[in-house]
């Protein structure tokens, strides 16, 4: 049995702002049958503080970062869940790293090297006589532990993986916090933590854990590029050998389909038209659930819309984001029957939304892995998604020789510009159009593979070799 314990700033069911808590929270019962021991160390916001039920401390601290502090034991699900019980760093109304304005949190550099530190002592001490071999730690939010673990002298014994779920986000602050942070100066240098005469949370994890990955194979990739890697693909280039992609997957248990065959979603579609007020057009409907942010190509697709709604076809979307593109999809909906628009996010909604579509629109500049389009694929709403990052590794193109092989499950576009998105969706509407094409990939995507099993089957080998020294 490999025993690992995984840091992370947010966890399904628990809390929530993008894919990292989906893949947090599956992981450990995907890992399970591997032979792998999982647990979870969570910072102590009040909604997990709330939902936790029975706990007891298993340790504590009189002053972290500022503070006394304990970990609590609880329960997710059948597997053990440590949370961070820190009240000056956690205790607060608002979100996980910003307030209810949307400012990120003044002290987010101490809150989450506490974090990190704890679960550092955890592994270099053990816990409740649990002995961790790995370490395996989220995104910039757990990114000083592998730094930490060596500074406690526990880095030989423990091996740490760092995995990037979007480098996009760095965890970057002023370097006079380095005392205060309790980081070794030794490291502040361009070889170490610095960054631009700062502090980097997600270089020190870069530079100092034994191996990375992150989150599919084509981003693994892109990350060395200086388009992809946000000023850091000089140290990946230079990690390359400890750099290993390995993609996502879904809780199949809890994003399966409500039909069994392509020929079952005609209710769920007939419903979401009804539940929208969309007129009974010839086109498909076509469902988009994201962030609105240009990072996920919104900007371009209110530039090619036209494409999709002058052939029939509709939409129907559902998220938050950039103030400007809410109010443009809002405006688009008033005057355009074809386009209804929600602010925000609904699960439910959601659920209904993939269900009862046709397809799923991906349009994004770079995605490090994407849920969205496996969703989609699950219920036989074919993505249509930009050739990138996890988008590339795991949808099918309705290429001449994808279609011909009878193997395609949606369409890509590249490069990634309002015109290449025009083209795919008339191309999309045209399939659409080949009913007997349609339904072949409907059936080829949801009998593509989207679970945990290959995926968790990679990451626990990685687990045996690290913890073996290879």
């Amino acid at each position: 049995m490999t025993k690992v314990l995984s840091v992370t700033s947010e966890c399904v069911p628990l809390i929530k702002t993008g894919g990292l808590a989906d893949v947090a929270g599956a992981l450990p019962g995907a890992l399970a049958p591997h032979g792998v021991e999982m647990r979870t160390l969570l910072p102590g916001y009040p909604k997990v503080i709330a939902a936790m039920g029975r706990k007891k401390t298993v340790a504590q601290w009189d002053d972290l970062f500022g503070g006394f502090a304990r970990v609590w034991r609880g329960k997710l699900g059948q597997q053990v869940l440590y949370v961070l019980d820190a009240p000056h760093l956690f205790d607060r109304d608002g979100g996980p790293y910003s307030d209810a304005m949307g400012r990120d949190w003044q002290d987010n550099a101490e809150r989450f090297a506490a974090l990190s530190y704890a679960a550092a002592r955890i592994c270099a001490d053990g816990i409740e006589g649990w002995q961790p071999q790995i370490l395996h730690c989220h995104d910039w939010q757990a990114g000083f532990a592998p730094l930490y673990l060596r500074e406690l002298g526990a880095g030989d014994r423990v091996k740490s993986l760092l995995t990037i779920h979007n480098i996009a986000f760095q965890g970057i602050t002023r370097a006079s916090m380095i005392e205060r942070l309790g980081l070794p100066h030794s490291g502040f240098n361009e070889r170490g933590y610095e960054y631009w005469n700062n502090i980097s949370a997600l270089k020190a994890g870069l530079v100092y854990a034994d191996k990375l990955s992150t989150v599919s194979p084509t981003y693994a990739s892109e990350l060395m590029t200086e388009d992809f890697g946000m000023g850091l693909d000089g140290v990946l280039q230079q990690r390359q050998e400890d750099l290993t992609g390995i993609l996502n997957g879904i809780d199949e248990g809890i994003w399966s389909a409500p039909y069994k065959s392509p020929s079952g979603k005609a209710k769920h579609r007939r419903a979401l038209r009804k539940e929208f007020g969309l007129p009974d057009w010839p086109g498909p409907v076509c469902v988009l659930i994201s962030r609105l942010t240009e990072q996920k190509g919104l900007d371009l697709l209110l530039q090619a819309l036209p494409a999709l709604l002058d052939r029939g076809g509709q939409l129907v979307l559902l998220g938050s984001g950039d103030r400007a593109l809410e109010q443009a999809f809002l405006d688009y909906a008033e005057v355009h029957p074809g386009v209804a628009t929600t602010i925000g996010y609904d699960e439910a909604l959601a659920r209904r939304m993939i269900a009862g579509g046709d397809a799923i629109l991906v349009p994004s500049r770079f995605e490090p892995c994407g849920l969205t389009q496996l969703y989609g694929l699950a219920h036989g709403t074919l993505p249509l998604v930009a050739l990138t990052g996890g988008l590339a590794d795991t949808v099918i193109n309705a290429s001449p020789a994808g279609l011909a092989a009878g193997a395609a499950t949606g369409v890509q576009f590249h490069p990634v510009t309002a015109q290449a998105l025009a083209q795919a969706l008339m191309k999309l509407v045209k399939l659409f159009e080949d009913r007997a094409t349609w339904t072949k990939m409907m059936k080829n995507a949801m009998a593509a593979p989207v679970g945990w099993s290959h995926s968790a089957s990679a990451y626990a080998e990685l687990y045996r070799d690290m913890a073996r020294g290879t």
